[in-house]
């Protein structure tokens, strides 16, 4: 899985400790504990108080402020729309690690190709999609309105199955959703039998 890791490095500035997002008032991206009060600093960056999903998503949600803050002209959160929200998306291919073939390489469609090749390397589409549902979480978590949620336009949903469709065929994987195996269920027990013997 790809990760956002060099982003975050590309734009770390060693003078500040903190990053803090230009967000409207409305939309608070204080950390909070399960009685619902604010968190110390400290304790919010605490790797131990949270689980590694929940460091991720809050990970995410300030990569993607750090990006709206660098973005010319910068932009806040409430102005955001699906289309900011590719733009993001197309950014991060630069980060990427996972190779995909141009219909021109002779790999194409291989799985595992005998040979390295000068195809692009990009974001995988299951690390997009992770990556896109946890901040639809974080953004309705952070106050924001679901139908007015920029991570779950349908054109953010239409440039995923693009990407999943694309990848497929140039990495030649299937994306194809995995059944859940159901646990094998016993069948049911029969009741003792109450059949007397006469003899």
């Amino acid at each position: 899985m790809d990760s956002l890791q060099g982003f975050e490095n590309s734009n770390a500035n060693p003078s500040s400790t903190a990053f803090t997002p230009v967000f409207p008032a409305s939309l608070s991206i204080t950390a909070v504990n399960t009685n619902g009060n604010p968190m110390p600093a400290s304790s919010a960056t605490s790797p131990t108080t949270l689980s590694r999903y929940e460091n991720q998503k809050r990970r995410d949600w300030n990569t993607f402020g750090q990006y709206l803050c660098n973005h010319r002209p910068p932009l806040s959160l409430s102005r955001c729309s699906g289309a900011h929200v590719l733009e993001f998306l197309r950014y991060l291919d630069q980060f990427g690690k996972t190779k995909v073939h141009t219909p021109l390489c002779p790999f194409f469609g291989h799985p595992n190709p005998p040979a390295p090749c000068p195809c692009p390397l990009r974001q995988a589409w299951g690390s997009l999609d992770a990556l896109i549902g946890r901040l639809r979480a974080a953004f309705e978590e952070h106050g924001g309105k679901p139908e007015a949620n920029p991570f779950g336009a349908r054109a953010v949903r239409l440039y995923l199955r693009e990407v999943r469709d694309s990848q497929s065929k140039a990495r030649g994987i299937s994306y194809e959703k995995k059944k859940r195996k159901r646990p094998p269920q016993a069948p049911p027990s029969l009741p003792p039998s109450n059949i007397n013997h006469n003899q």
